[in-house]
């Protein structure tokens, strides 16, 4: 008795999460499959969706003085960051500019912020080295913001 009052409350739990307005025990269940179906579909729309933004979204932006210290912020798209970032700081060696400071990101895209000492590099030949650097590895023709 006990087992078919559970039953029947569990089936009316699955019912009103479903919002399904079948009443046999059966009709309920492929109701409930049929709803976690289209919910699994939603999601991954949903994720394709988000990728697509994601493989689409291509943001640099970079600020370089001549100063002693030079700032960079770079945030380009990159699946592979750890290569971007190996890639980077072996041009900065390339260069004969020391990093003093620098902080990555690889969650949702590449980011990475360096403080750099650069002594006589001039900022758009470091600024061409990075940009040619990125084209290399995403393989786009990037543009600064």
């Amino acid at each position: 008795m006990q087992r078919r009052m559970a039953l029947r409350r569990k089936l009316q739990i699955l019912r009103a999460l479903t919002k399904s307005k079948s009443v046999t025990k059966s009709s309920i269940i492929m109701d409930a499959f049929l709803y976690i179906y289209k919910l699994k579909l939603q999601v991954e729309a949903i994720k394709r969706e988000y990728q697509y933004l994601i493989d689409h979204i291509q943001v640099l932006s970079l600020h370089l003085s001549n100063k002693l210290y030079t700032h960079m912020k770079n945030k380009p798209t990159q699946k592979k960051g750890e290569e971007m970032m190996v890639s980077i700081l072996e041009a900065f060696e390339k260069l004969n500019v020391n990093v003093v400071q620098a902080k990555a990101t690889c969650k949702h895209f590449f980011g990475m912020e360096a403080i750099v000492e650069a002594n006589d590099i001039d900022a758009t030949i470091l600024n061409q080295a990075i940009l040619k650097v990125i084209q290399t590895q995403t393989g786009k023709n990037i543009y600064f913001n």
